[in-house]
């Protein structure tokens, strides 16, 4: 039979709301018929997220009696999960999942966790087959974006210690009375942490990371130490839960309190992972002041269910961190380069980073391994990346009449120019009430053309010093525009120096327009 797209688009119409996620691939092999079909794959796409949704209301409306007055998708995360919020009589959060084992043991935790009184999402209700469920909707401020002053600038307020020390010191109960009674044989993949699943985590790093740099180096032996790792890691047994991914992102704070979520992929096994997981996280970026006094909180709390001998806590620790962060980065790979997407690539710098710091202290138990971290953290591209993230280039406008402004660095100053000499838009009352980051200025300024030329000139020197501070790996520069009033040109100026370097070179660029009470952070592209 001949299908036109007309015809194709009316089955679409007609099979969404009568389908079920398992007849999706029955739709996809309709399209497989029509290679030059020139929409199929937004038609599949458009086929997949309505029967998504459609499925999610009919739960909502099952569940609350209610239809839905608004479904919204929210932004993905590192998983098959998808999450929308649902709007009605009741906001509740649905959930889509292509794993039917993965959902369950969600579902499992969730109800089992809540019994012990930890805070997680409660589950209200389920599809037959478990790949939809409704559950609790949580807000959206992540942990980790509580944090975000504190994480740019290494300084934690009083505040964001709070949370940090709420989430760790809730730990304990989450390891040792949420395994109590805990049935493991409902985790997914595997109901306790062992050999097997350390070797799944480091041969991820192997084949999704360290394969896709380029680097040559020697599989026997780095399956030697693979095996040496994974026998220090078991040394410890414990009848305690492994949340697995237990960091920033995965705690929401609600009402000033922290909840817990992703635990799907907890099992059985030692505290020491979840640690690492915590206040190692790549972009945590805690300070080592401030990790240590979270740990002394862990530790505190930790000794209402068991004694503990710090020494060797803190031995088995080490290890943990540099397994937990092999096994980050091998997710970074498979998420960030095979998928393409962007969070996972930005983390790289950062946890690359951590390995450095590790690798300060040495592990005579992997001389192999160590090697090749140390070969592996030397390459350009992290280096080149890391010196991005490290350089801020501060760019300021301002009035001469109110003085040049003074670099806050230390480093006594940088660049500044001067832009009296160019055509003034302010002698023209109609331009007053502008800046030179309105239309109406732009448009004086580059018809007229002067502007143009002399960017031209400050972008040959001012790139050189960038790229010369990236290879020396300089942390600071200054550079300062100024006109009469500090509204036009030199705003111009300024904002548009900051547009070209952020674009040209990554780094981070923090721009102030000081009389206009204006200030912009370009945040370094990784």
């Amino acid at each position: 039979m001949y299908y036109t797209e007309s015809l194709l688009y009316n089955l679409v119409r007609i099979v969404i709301p009568q389908t079920s996620v398992q007849k999706a691939n029955t739709i996809a092999n309709v399209f497989e018929k029509f290679p030059s079909l020139t929409k199929k794959a937004y038609l599949s796409a458009v086929i997949q997220k309505n029967m998504v949704t459609e499925e999610l209301k009919r739960l909502y409306y099952e569940y609350t009696g209610s239809q839905a007055e608004d479904i919204i998708e929210l932004p993905s995360s590192g998983s098959n999960r998808r999450y929308f919020r649902i709007s009605g009589p009741k906001t509740l959060i649905g959930v889509s999942g292509s794993s039917q084992e993965e959902n369950k043991a969600f579902i499992y935790m969730s109800g089992f966790f809540r019994g012990k009184g930890i805070s997680v999402p409660e589950v209200h209700f389920h599809s037959d087959d478990y790949f939809f469920y409704l559950q609790e909707d949580l807000g959206d401020t992540m942990l980790f974006n509580a944090i975000e002053k504190g994480r740019k600038s290494c300084v934690f307020d009083e505040e964001e210690r709070r949370l940090l020390h709420k989430t760790i010191t809730q730990l304990p109960s989450i390891q040792y009375a949420g395994a109590e009674g805990f049935e493991y044989e409902n985790c997914y993949p595997q109901p306790e942490f062992n050999q097997r699943s350390i070797l799944w985590d480091l041969n991820y790093f192997k084949y999704c990371f360290l394969k896709a740099t380029g680097m040559e180096f020697q599989e026997d032996r780095l399956e030697d130490d693979f095996q040496k790792m994974s026998d220090v890691l078991l040394q410890d047994t414990s009848p305690t839960f492994l949340y697995r991914d237990f960091q920033s992102r995965n705690v929401m704070i609600k009402d000033g309190e922290p909840w817990f979520i992703d635990f799907q992929g907890g099992r059985k096994g030692p505290v020491y992972y979840d640690v690492a997981s915590f206040l190692w996280q790549a972009k945590a970026n805690y300070p080592e002041d401030l990790r240590n006094e979270l740990l002394a909180d862990y530790l505190q709390a930790l000794r209402k269910y068991t004694d503990v001998d710090e020494e060797h806590f803190f031995c088995q620790l080490r290890h943990f961190v540099l397994f937990r962060t092999l096994q980050v980065l091998g997710a970074y790979g498979f998420r960030g380069y095979f998928e393409k997407k962007p969070h996972f690539i930005q983390s790289v710098p950062f946890a690359i980073n951590n390995l450095r710091q590790l690798l300060k202290n040495d592990y005579p138990e992997y001389p192999y391994l160590c090697a090749v971290l140390r070969e592996l953290t030397g390459l350009t591209q992290f280096r080149d990346d890391i010196q991005k993230r490290m350089l801020e280039v501060k760019i300021v406008s301002f009035a001469y009449k109110k003085g040049i402004p003074n670099d806050p660095s230390g480093n006594g100053g940088g660049f500044v120019f001067d832009c009296r000499a160019i055509n003034n838009p302010g002698k023209y009352e109609r331009y007053n009430h502008f800046t030179g980051l309105d239309e109406p200025v732009i448009h004086f300024l580059e018809e007229d053309g002067e502007i143009t030329q002399f960017l031209e000139h400050v972008y040959t020197i001012v790139d050189a010093s960038v790229k010369r501070y990236l290879d020396r790996g300089f942390t600071n520069l200054m550079i300062s525009f100024g006109c009469t009033g500090g509204q036009h040109r030199s705003v111009y100026s300024a904002q548009h120096l900051a547009e070209h370097l952020h674009a040209k070179f990554g780094v981070k660029v923090d721009l102030t327009h000081r009389e206009q009470n204006i200030e912009q952070i370009f945040d370094a592209i990784l």
